[in-house]
């Protein structure tokens, strides 16, 4: 089975379009090396898979050449818990960031934008 179309089917990627760019982008690496879209993936092969800032250590249990819900694709592999525990780890890290980072009420109303614009420009007739 291609790479790419089971990394579509165990629904790591929406299209096996974005799974072809992704493996061709080196974001996927079969058994520690970089490879091809159209390389045959089999059961027992190991998948290093970059999503962003996410690593997905995987191991390759079966293959489907259909998209399923999401129960039946998480059964095509089996995610190393080292890969896990450094995901979670990264995902709370970014989590604890954003919480201490002001909260946007959105786009500035006009007054704000007159002061914002006013303070940007240097305009001191306002000042008292």
């Amino acid at each position: 089975m291609r790479l790419d179309k089971w990394l579509w089917a165990s629904r790591f990627f929406k299209t096996r379009t974005l799974a072809g760019e992704a493996v061709d982008g080196g974001k996927v690496h079969l058994n520690g090396e970089r490879v091809k879209a159209g390389r045959a993936v089999k059961p027992g092969d190991r998948l290093e898979i970059r999503r962003g800032p996410e690593v997905f250590e995987v191991l390759v249990l079966a293959l489907s050449e259909h998209r399923g819900p999401a129960s039946a694709a998480q059964a095509l592999y089996e995610e190393s818990e080292a890969g896990r525990a450094r995901r979670e780890a990264l995902s709370e890290q970014r989590r604890l960031f954003a919480a201490g980072l002001p909260l946007s009420s959105g786009r500035p109303d006009k007054r704000s934008r007159r002061q914002i614009i006013r303070f940007r420009d240097g305009d001191a007739s306002d000042q008292v």
